[in-house]
């Protein structure tokens, strides 16, 4: 026998030996893993069993009010807590009978159901006991992280937004603008609000910005000042943004005459395309020359709507306009609507966001209508005060219910492409006042 064969011969025999090893510890951990797996199984009776599944059931964690269920929170399970007494029983029936409110809004009433149903149905899941759908690996929770945590969400949904959006009314009668930047006396009006009432200063800048009725600038800006305060920052701004039709119409007609609600505004200048190519560039170079920390919300407003005026990308212009928005207002209304879990909302400092935040928009939206009827005193056309509520940056909603009011004083006014000017300049005003108060912490 050469030494080739000895050599190939000791090969084989070291295989085989290898393998009978391992074989036998595969068979000795199989072994153990089922005697393991016997010894955890214990026979139960029928009586057990439904005891068992009982104790897994939501009704048994609502009238159980000392069962030790944990919070869900998107951080981690570090941030965890005990929920309790309240918060794990009357709380989450509170919290699920204020959802079915808000589907009584979207779809009887129609009252902005693309943002209502999403942000209702993400909290009637976040109230859900035991699934933990809101946690660090729910999916509430991944949703949160994935965009709104990162503020990568309200970004989207400027670039969308700006796609959507004519400047051509604000081109068509600039001093419009002025409406836009009247009615940001909410977000200012707020911060003095807040301070007064004992919160910090970055703290009330994060909340003021709910006066504009922005929430994706909500969540930008909350997001960098006060990160603790996101989640109840961005179930105001939303929430606001959706009751924009119950909101607005009360302050509209209790600010101004009958005879003013039914003054006709004469129809604007034709817009050269050129003019709405150029302005969203204008806008983003001043922004970037004087105010840099407002680009980011600006820049992708402003690219979402040069690539619709600039007429050769409708493929993109398209998809931001309608795939893109509609399929990030779906993970943005539940991701915020994980928000409306009873120990999340019903909770003092909510509570106080939420009235600030009212407080703030209605005084945005009072702004907006005075500073349109002084307008109107001092203009050689005739100027219907509706529109000064569109100033807030809730658009096109804001726009909308101007319209619909003003046909209702007096049948066939059309004032929605009047009040988009105002809203228009809302959009920007807002941006520009977050960029404000983010510089002032810089």
């Amino acid at each position: 026998m050469n030494i080739k064969q000895i050599f190939l011969s000791l090969l084989l025999i070291m295989f085989a030996l290898t393998s009978v090893s391992g074989a036998s510890s595969i068979d000795a951990e199989v072994t153990t893993k089922e005697s393991v797996q016997k010894k955890e199984y214990q026979p139960k009776s029928i009586t057990e069993l439904m005891g068992s599944f009982w104790e897994t059931t939501g009704i048994k964690a609502i009238i159980d009010v000392n069962d030790g269920e944990m919070t869900s929170e998107p951080k981690g399970a570090e941030y965890e807590r005990v929920m309790d007494w309240f918060e794990s029983s009357l709380g989450r029936i509170i919290m699920i009978i204020i959802v079915f409110l808000l589907f009584y809004l979207a779809i009887a009433k129609n009252f902005e159901p693309l943002l209502l149903i999403p942000i209702a149905f993400g909290g009637l899941l976040a109230n859900i006991p035991l699934a933990g759908i809101g946690g660090e690996h729910g999916m509430l929770g991944i949703i949160y992280n994935m965009g709104i945590a990162n503020e990568f969400f309200p970004l989207l949904i400027f670039m969308g937004v700006g796609a959507m959006t004519d400047f051509g009314p604000l081109l068509a009668n600039p001093k419009t603008a002025m409406l836009g930047g009247a009615a940001q006396f909410g977000i200012f009006g707020s911060l003095i609000g807040a301070v007064a009432i004992g919160f910090s200063l970055q703290d009330a800048s994060a909340i003021s910005i709910i006066g504009g009725a922005d929430g994706p600038t909500s969540i930008f800006i909350a997001n960098r000042l006060a990160p603790d305060m996101l989640g109840a920052i961005a179930v105001a701004a939303y929430s606001y943004m959706a009751l924009v039709p119950v909101i607005q119409p009360p302050i509209m007609r209790l600010l101004t005459t009958k005879a003013e609600r039914q003054i006709v505004m004469k129809t604007s200048r034709k817009v050269h395309r050129l003019e709405k190519l150029i302005f969203p560039i204008v806008v983003l170079m001043l922004s970037i020359l004087i105010l840099p920390e407002s680009t980011p919300l600006i820049g992708a407003f402003t690219f979402g709507n040069f690539a619709k005026e600039s007429g050769v990308v409708d493929r993109l212009s398209d998809t931001m306009q309608n795939s893109l928005i509609n399929v990030v207002t779906i993970f943005l209304g539940l991701g915020v609507g994980s928000k409306l879990a009873a120990d999340k909302f019903l909770v003092m400092e909510t509570m106080g966001i939420m009235i600030i935040g009212l407080l703030a928009f209605s005084a945005g939206t009072a702004m907006g209508v005075i500073m349109a009827k002084i307008m109107n005193k001092f203009s050689k056309e005739p100027i219907n005060p509706l529109i000064g509520a569109a100033g807030v940056s809730a658009v096109p909603m804001s726009a909308r219910v101007v319209s619909k009011v003003g046909s209702e004083e007096k049948p066939g006014n059309i004032l929605l492409m009047h009040a988009m000017g105002p809203n228009v300049a809302g959009v920007i005003g807002s941006a520009v006042a977050a960029g404000v108060l983010l510089s002032i912490f810089n």
